[in-house]
């Protein structure tokens, strides 16, 4: 029997805005009947929020610091392998259709498709700038319609890079319905411009979304990067209980349609396929007064919605509460095709945990921010964090700003900073012991001692010393040689003399 696999992948989208996640007004049925159908995962985390380094933990399965990719418009290094990468040269056919963002040129990429995924499907943003019949549709596809608009033009479905992208992925199930597939089905939207039928404005025409008690907040105790950000979008912001974005909340609706178009495809051609849907991240929408991504790690950016359906393997209706990440996600669908994962790869399969959802034992997920993007300085720049979450606390390391730490039972909406707090100190030094220990194993070449050594903490690191860590094998390139001998390694730290 084939083996096919189909991953969903969308733009800036929370768990905040998913109605199988608690909020149903959002109007996402197609995602909620999958997760009926499936697995929901509670605590999924992005490894960056911020679209192209996420992206690049998704696809090379090494984090953003690992990878080379720190922030949007850089281009994973040259021996970073991506998924599709390994599992063309296994025979297995492999299609990409959608944002890519991950080949170092701009945010609509080059229009070329990258090595491992099958030329005929490409259609990144430039393929699809590349589809509009004139410069006027150009132009109008970088704007923020109104429904009135839409219909001033004649414009519907069919206009939109999701329904393009949608229509090469139905293609590509059907005519591959009998061979062994990785399809990556990436939807720009809802991502700025919003860009939807006008029938999806008109339904959400006045929209309020209602903040969870964490839109006041002052950030008196918090980074000063994130007093300068909210200062910054002020003028998105409403009371503090409700926010106002139209033209993204409809957009958010109808990524639901075109995921649905997807399931319906794959339900008639391949109803026994493992599919996931997640999101690269979320969007802060008023949160903490804040709007959009950038250098902060609440949930409403770094928390991502996680859906599995397997028909007959995942049991439905489950629902898992254990922290995994996107670092998993390459590991995973590796697995599912019988492959050797690679030692290399910093995450763990979850595909044991999709077949028996009761069984996942995580206790952590590790997430950084480096910068925004290397084109321009906005959004915090340089805003260097690293980042743990348990199943009770949050500790981020803010390298050149004030740390934070929540206890996310107690303080779900993360409005008190706990960094300085002698009753939970115990929890955040295991916790920053954690993020040291991470560092080090994922050789992130901006570890070092100004990480260890906190104002709040005790201990003491030297700048000099520490062991070797070669790089691990990555099943594709020679064995790693030990600078001293010229032998390969057989252990992953050598004492450094």
């Amino acid at each position: 029997m084939s083996r096919q696999a189909i991953f969903i992948l969308t733009d800036t989208q929370g768990t905040d805005v998913i109605g199988c996640y608690g909020r149903t007004e959002m109007r996402t049925p197609n995602i909620d009947r999958m997760a009926a159908e499936g697995i929901r995962f509670d605590r999924a985390y992005s490894t960056q929020p911020v679209c192209g380094p996420a992206r690049s933990a998704l696809f090379t399965g090494l984090y953003p610091h690992s990878n080379g990719v720190l922030g949007n418009d850089m281009a994973p290094a040259i021996d970073a392998h991506t998924i599709g990468q390994r599992l063309t040269t296994t025979g297995i056919r492999t299609g990409y259709v959608g944002k890519w963002h991950l080949d170092g040129t701009d945010y609509f990429g080059n229009g070329i498709c990258p090595e491992g995924w099958d030329p005929e499907y490409w259609f990144d943003g430039r393929c699809y700038l590349d589809s509009l019949v004139s410069k006027e549709e150009r132009d109008f596809s970088r704007l923020v319609p109104t429904a009135k608009d839409m219909r001033d033009r004649g414009l519907d479905e069919t206009f939109t890079m999701a329904h393009r992208s949608v229509d090469k992925a139905l293609d590509f199930i059907e005519r591959n319905r009998d061979e062994d597939f990785f399809l990556v089905v990436s939807i720009d939207e809802p991502h700025h411009p919003f860009i939807c039928p006008a029938e999806y404005l008109e339904e959400f025409e006045g929209f309020e979304y209602k903040m969870g008690g964490n839109g006041n907040d002052d950030l008196k105790d918090k980074p000063q990067s994130q007093r300068d950000w909210a200062e910054h979008v002020k003028a998105h912001m409403g009371d503090g209980e409700v926010f106002r974005l139209d033209p993204f909340f409809a957009c958010n609706s109808y990524c639901d349609y075109e995921i649905g178009r997807v399931l319906n495809a794959i339900d008639k051609w391949i109803p026994n396929a493992l599919t996931v849907y997640a999101s690269d991240h979320g969007d802060m929408l008023g949160a903490h007064r804040l709007f959009g991504k950038g250098p902060a790690m609440y949930e409403e950016i770094a928390k991502i919605p996680f859906v599995v359906r397997w028909k007959d393997t995942a049991p439905a209706g489950s629902v898992v509460d254990r922290p995994v990440s996107h670092i998993d996600l390459m590991p995973t669908f590796l697995e599912f095709f019988g492959q050797s994962i690679p030692e290399i790869l910093q995450g763990e399969s979850l595909l044991p945990t999709f077949r028996r959802p009761d069984s996942c034992d995580r206790e952590t997920a590790f997430l950084e921010f480096n910068r925004f993007e290397i084109d321009h300085d906005g959004f915090g720049a340089f805003s260097p964090t690293r980042c743990v979450t348990n199943r009770r606390y949050k500790l981020a390391i803010n390298l050149t700003d004030k740390d934070e730490l929540y206890d996310l039972e107690n303080d779900p909406y993360e409005m008190n900073n706990l960094i300085d707090d002698s009753a939970h100190s115990t929890a955040r030094d295991e916790l920053h012991g954690e993020i040291v220990a991470w560092m080090n194993r994922t050789r992130d070449p901006f570890r070092g001692p100004q990480w260890i050594n906190r104002q709040w903490g005790d201990s003491s690191a030297s700048s000099w010393g520490g062991p070797t860590r070669p790089r691990p094998q990555d099943g594709i390139n020679p064995h790693t040689l030990l600078y001293d001998t010229g032998e390969p390694i057989d252990r992953l730290e050598y004492p450094k003399h």
